[in-house]
């Protein structure tokens, strides 16, 4: 239940930022995920390919999800991971995962 209401914010969040950008004439979530990498490159100051904690604190959707995100638990999260735990959200919990209240 919490994913699925993770995954409908996130939705939410990225088609308002497309909405925002379809009157320039860029729309879309492909965008606005090239937008986050870019934003990504933007916060990684040391240039290593991965965001600190510290780092993340420029990123919102990556500072909100930093412990999600950095399922190594090193303290610090790859382009590929945030790419991976977007596409986790993307993806139906497994059968029997999904709880009641």
């Amino acid at each position: 239940m919490h994913r699925t209401r993770l995954a409908v914010a996130l939705l939410a969040m990225l088609f308002a930022v497309a909405a925002s950008h379809a009157q320039s004439g860029y729309g879309g979530i492909a965008n606005t995920a090239q937008n986050l990498m870019k934003n990504f490159d933007i916060a990684d100051k040391n240039h290593d390919g991965l965001l600190t904690r510290k780092e993340a604190e420029k990123v919102p959707f990556i500072k909100a999800h930093f412990d999600q995100i950095d399922t190594t638990h090193r303290g610090s999260v790859s382009k590929q991971e945030v790419r991976d735990y977007i596409s986790s959200l993307q993806r139906p919990a497994p059968a029997g995962a999904s709880t009641t209240h």
